[in-house]
C-alpha cells in the first residue's frame, strides 16, 4: 500500500458529537534549478572542493560553512547526487554574472538558420514564376534558405523532367545570391531543393542577430566586488 505520509496531515480524534476534518497539506510546488548553497545544504558531510579546484577531502558540513565564511566565500553544492554530494568554495554571485554572460556569447556566435518554402506546380505560367522568384531572391537576401517544392498531380508524375528543369532555371536565375545546397530529389509526389545563401549574406544575417543580441547584454550589470 502506498505510504501516504508527508501528503496528508489527519488532525487528532474528534470529540464525541463533532464532525472530523481532514487537512491536506501540499508539499509541491516550483523544481528550483539553482544549486544549494550555504545553510542550504542539509547534509551531515560533504566532500570539499576548493576556490581553485583543488581537492580537500570529505568534510563535515559544519567545517565547510567555516572555511567559506573564513574565506569571504558561498559553499555551493555542484554534485548533488553524489555521496556524499560534492560542494565547492566559490563566489556564487561572480559564478552566476559569468555563466549569464557566457550563455548570452554563445547564442550571438549561434546562426540561426531559417528555412523557407516555396512550392511551384511544373507547368507554371510566366507571370506567377517571376513572383515565386521575387520571394526567393528576398529570402535569399535576407540570408534564408530557400526549399523550393515542385508539386506533381495527375499525369504530371510521369514527367519527372519538368520539374528539374523548372528547379534548374530557377537556381541559375538567383546564382548571384545563392547556390544549390540540395541538388533536386523526388520526395513522393513532390520534388524538392535547397538553395542557400552565399556566405556574405549569411554571415550578414549571423551580425544583426548579435547586434540584437549586444543590446540585450546592456541590461546585465556587474556585480558589486
Amino acid at each position: 500500500m502506498r505510504d501516504v505520509r508527508g501528503i496528508f496531515a489527519f488532525r487528532r480524534a474528534p470529540m464525541p458529537g463533532t464532525i472530523e476534518r481532514v487537512g491536506i497539506a501540499y508539499l509541491g510546488g516550483p523544481i528550483s534549478t539553482e544549486p544549494r548553497i550555504n545553510e542550504r545544504i542539509r547534509v551531515p558531510e560533504v566532500r570539499l572542493v576548493g576556490p581553485n579546484g583543488e581537492q580537500v577531502g570529505i568534510v563535515s558540513i559544519h567545517d565547510a560553512l567555516k572555511l567559506a565564511q573564513e574565506a569571504d566565500l558561498d559553499l555551493v553544492e555542484v554534485a548533488a547526487t553524489a555521496r556524499p554530494p560534492v560542494c565547492k568554495l566559490m563566489d556564487y554571485g561572480k559564478f552566476k554574472y559569468e555563466s549569464a554572460m557566457k550563455a548570452r556569447e554563445a547564442r550571438k556566435n549561434q546562426a540561426h538558420t531559417i528555412i523557407k518554402e516555396i512550392k511551384l506546380r511544373p507547368k507554371i505560367d510566366p507571370h506567377d514564376y517571376e513572383t515565386k522568384k521575387g520571394h526567393v531572391v528576398r529570402f535569399l537576401k535576407a540570408g534564408d534558405k530557400v526549399k523550393v517544392t515542385i508539386m506533381f498531380r495527375g499525369r504530371e508524375q510521369s514527367r519527372p523532367e519538368l520539374g528539374f528543369r523548372l528547379l534548374q532555371r530557377l537556381a541559375e536565375d538567383v546564382t548571384e545570391l545563392g547556390f544549390v545546397e540540395s541538388q533536386p530529389k523526388q520526395d513522393g509526389r513532390n520534388m524538392i531543393m535547397v538553395i542557400g545563401p552565399h556566405k556574405k549574406k549569411a554571415e550578414a544575417k549571423a551580425e544583426k542577430a548579435a547586434a540584437k543580441a549586444q543590446r540585450g547584454d546592456e541590461e546585465l550589470s556587474e556585480p558589486e566586488e
